[in-house]
């Protein structure tokens, strides 16, 4: 079976995020749009990070903690190489956000050139 590189990049996301956040997301899909990459990740919060999530500063103290180390995530050189040579391009931003109450987290992969969705 032949697996396109929005695939491949998907498998690469929750690689990386299993590894730094200790969990992956339940779902994830990943679509080329000119020379982003957007991945979408469903299921990101751990049981205790739902737990923490009953009063207001505890969805405030989870959405910090999550958007913050993803963020830094993103700053290791060796990660973003991994992206950079799927891709075949140089990466110039990264955007991450989660909405904590739908569980639904978004990243943005800026590189420096537009993306082909092509099989492998």
């Amino acid at each position: 079976m032949t697996k396109n590189i929005e695939h491949q990049f998907s498998m690469l996301v929750r690689e990386i995020r299993k590894e730094f956040v200790g969990n992956g997301p339940r779902e994830i899909s990943t679509c080329f749009v000119g020379s982003w990459a957007v991945s979408e990740m469903k299921g990101n919060l751990t049981n205790i990070e739902k737990f923490m999530m009953g009063t207001k500063e505890g969805e405030k103290m989870v959405h910090e903690a999550r958007t913050g180390l993803v963020k830094k995530i993103y700053t290791d050189l060796s990660v973003r190489r991994k992206f950079e040579d799927l891709a075949g391009a140089s990466i110039l931003r990264i955007f991450s956000d989660i909405d904590i109450e739908a569980d639904i987290a978004m990243t943005i992969f800026v590189f420096d050139r537009p993306l082909v969705s092509k099989e492998k």
